[in-house]
Parts: C-alpha cells; sequence; structure tokens
C-alpha cells in the first residue's frame, strides 16, 4: 500500500510522466499533416471507384508506408520505443501498372493510413485534457498564495478547497497520459507493427541476410587464400619445372617433366576459372566498373547506363555482375541480336538490372541452354525476382530486381 502511493505522488515528476508529455504533445503536432493526408486517402478512395483517382491513392498510400517511420522517431526519442520497416512490395512483374497494382494492395500500407486517421483525434485529446488539468492543477494548488490579489472567493469550497482540487489534477494527470499512451501503443501493434508471423518472417530474414553476408565475407577469404597462396604456389612448381627441364639429359626425364609442367599450366587455368567464378576481379572496383567491362567485351554492342548512388553489399554485386555476364552471353548465343541496352539502377528500395536486345524473342525462363532458370533461382534466393518480356520477334526485355534495403 505505501508503495502504491509513493508512485502516485512520485507520478508527476517522474522522467517517464514528462516523455509521455513530450511524446503527446509532439505527437499532435506530427498528426496534423498525416490526418490531412488520410483525409485525402478517403476522398480519392471514393474517387477510385470512377478510376480517375487510382494514381492519386496510389500516391497518397506510398506516403502512408512512409509514415511507419515518420512516427517511429519520436517514439524512440521519447520511450524507446521501436519497429520494423514495412515488408517490400511484392511485385508480379515490371512496369508501372503492375507496381501501383502492388501498392494498392498492400496490406502495410492502407494499415498506415487508418492509423494516420486515428492518431490526431487520439493525440489532441491527451494534449488538451491533459494541458487542462496541468494548467487547472498548477493554479489551483498555488491559489491560497496568490489570493490576496482577488478577494473575491473562489467557487467549490473556497481556497483550500481549489486546492484540495488543484492537487488531486495534478495526481491524476500523468495517468492519464499513461492510458493515451498505453491506447496509442495498441494502435502501433494492430496498424504499423508486424503481426506474430510477420515478425517471424522478418526475424528469419535478418538471420538470412546476415548468413549471406558472412558468406559473402567467407568466399572473399577463401578467394584471397587461393590467389596469394596456392596460385602462388603452383605458379612456383611450374617455374622449378621449367628450370629442371632445361637441365635435364634424359629424354624419358626431359617429356616426364614437361608432361608435370603442363598439368601445372591446366591446375593453374582452372584455379584462376574457380577463383573467377568465387568473386570476379573486376568487382574490386566496382560494380559499375565490372558492368562496363562486361559491356566491352561483349560480342554485341553494348549501351550501358549504370545509376547507382552507392556501392551494394556484396552478395548483391555478386548476383548482379554474374546476372549481367549471363544476359550478354545469351544474347550472344541464342537471339541474332545487332544490339543489346543494358541498365542498372537503384530504384524504389531495390536494385534493377534491365537487358533488353533486338533480337528474335522467344526467350523463357525455362529454355534449355539459356541459364535463365539459374537466374531466376539466385534472384529469388535474395527475396528478388526475374521478369522476361520476349514476344515472337522480338524485342526482348530482362529484367532482374533485387530488394537492397
Amino acid at each position: 500500500m505505501r508503495s502504491v502511493a509513493s508512485r502516485v505522488l512520485r507520478a508527476p515528476v517522474a522522467a517517464r510522466t514528462w516523455s509521455e508529455v513530450g511524446y503527446t504533445v509532439t505527437g499532435t503536432v506530427l498528426a496534423v499533416p498525416t490526418f490531412a493526408m488520410a483525409l485525402l486517402g478517403l476522398v480519392f478512395s471514393v474517387l477510385s471507384l470512377l478510376t480517375i483517382g487510382l494514381p492519386l491513392l496510389t500516391g497518397v498510400l506510398l506516403l502512408a508506408r512512409l509514415t511507419v517511420r515518420y512516427f517511429r522517431g519520436p517514439a524512440r526519442l521519447f520511450l524507446g520505443w521501436s519497429w520494423p520497416n514495412p515488408p517490400p512490395l511484392r511485385r508480379r512483374g515490371p512496369g508501372p501498372v503492375r507496381w501501383a497494382g502492388a501498392v494498392l494492395t498492400d496490406a502495410s500500407a492502407w494499415k498506415a493510413l487508418a492509423y494516420c486517421f486515428a492518431r490526431l483525434p487520439l493525440m489532441a485529446a491527451a494534449a488538451y485534457l491533459g494541458g487542462v488539468l496541468i494548467a487547472g492543477g498548477l493554479l489551483g494548488i498555488t491559489y491560497p498564495v496568490w489570493t490576496h490579489r482577488f478577494p473575491q472567493d473562489p467557487p467549490w469550497g473556497g481556497p483550500w478547497g481549489l486546492a484540495a482540487q488543484g492537487l488531486a489534477a495534478l495526481l491524476v494527470f500523468p495517468w492519464y497520459f499513461r492510458l493515451i499512451v498505453w491506447l496509442d501503443r495498441r494502435l502501433v501493434g494492430a496498424l504499423l507493427e508486424p503481426g506474430p508471423e510477420r515478425a517471424r518472417i522478418a526475424a528469419l530474414e535478418a538471420s538470412r541476410a546476415a548468413l549471406r553476408a558472412d558468406a559473402a565475407a567467407l568466399l572473399r577469404r577463401v578467394e584471397r587464400d587461393l590467389h596469394d597462396g596456392t596460385q602462388a604456389r603452383l605458379v612456383a612448381l611450374g617455374v622449378a619445372l621449367s628450370r629442371i627441364e632445361r637441365r635435364a639429359d634424359e629424354p624419358e626425364l626431359r617429356t616426364m617433366v614437361a608432361q608435370a609442367r603442363g598439368a601445372v599450366v591446366e591446375a593453374l587455368t582452372e584455379l584462376r576459372d574457380i577463383v573467377r567464378g568465387i568473386h570476379p576481379p573486376a568487382l574490386d572496383a566496382g560494380l559499375s566498373t565490372a558492368i562496363e567491362t562486361l559491356a566491352a567485351r561483349s560480342a554485341v554492342p553494348v549501351d550501358v547506363q549504370v545509376d547507382l548512388p552507392q556501392r551494394p553489399p556484396p552478395d548483391l554485386e555478386s548476383a548482379l555482375y554474374f546476372s549481367a555476364a549471363e544476359l550478354l552471353t545469351n544474347v550472344a548465343k541464342h537471339a541474332r541480336a545487332g544490339r543489346i541496352r543494358l541498365d542498372l539502377r537503384a530504384q524504389g528500395g531495390a536494385l534493377r538490372l534491365t537487358v533488353t536486345d533486338d533480337g528474335r524473342g522467344g526467350a523463357r525462363p525455362g529454355s534449355r541452354g539459356t541459364g535463365l532458370a539459374g537466374l531466376v533461382r539466385r534472384a529469388e534466393s535474395l527475396d528478388g525476382a526475374l521478369w522476361v518480356d520476349s514476344p515472337p520477334g522480338g524485342p526482348t526485355t530482362i529484367t532482374v530486381e533485387l530488394p537492397c534495403e
């Protein structure tokens, strides 16, 4: 009982109380533009029945997805809350129509929009009534001190009765803010945070990303060890065999040494192929340079356009490099094309590689000998996708998209 009374008396000056007050006041101000956006979303939803509101509704939903981060900042600053970003949009193909369809059917965007609609009334009620309790409590509890300036009798039991009411208001307001913050936390859990299944998927995706990064680092170390260690020893062995071959007098011995030296040369060639398969040396200078090097070596002329604001992670670099190499090889072997256009850019939280040729068309992911099925598996292993648009007679456009958030 004593501990409960102590908590009640300390609550008005507790750090938690004023953190919640700061969160509520800040939340009221920040909720005004998002509430206006939610109202626009409601209007555009009605207009979408006539199709003219669909583009506008798509834009509002995209902004609503961003509010997950917008609201998370104050929550993290004042209360230490945090929650993950919404999952990436799941598209079934490239193009603005399918992209808009993914936005319009995204549950995370609609939930965020609902939160934008509900947040302002909740925060405004908290700020208004909480402000009345704090201001009224301070005025009431100090009334006996400055009552001589206002000689008229106050209502509700005189100066000390008003002071008692002010004290009660000051003891109540922390729990009112706590209730509001609790309600807001429930709204965040229902509308902004992922559900248990999505949270489990996010945890698995995070652990898989960490494993991918560890695997990429391990392969890089293996490549470096093979290049600096094993390959150097084979080169030294080949040099030693060359010296022995020059000094050997017996023909049979010279033949054996020559065969051994040839085996060393073959081993070096195979080792270099393995090293390139693990980590192409061209990637040491960055993905942009590596793609341009691929295009320069292509049998078919390639127009290259690369727009990457920053260097991607190593696993994405390797996947995009090998995808570009495979696609350029496919065009040279099967498409009978005279020109290729390769475009690599960061767009909407993803890296998109597009290869277009003016060849005969007819490419399919399951086409024998093209390697497209392997590229599909490689993209899907990184939560990406590959799309093929290749009507008979061409042109062929193949898009590889990998999320980089």
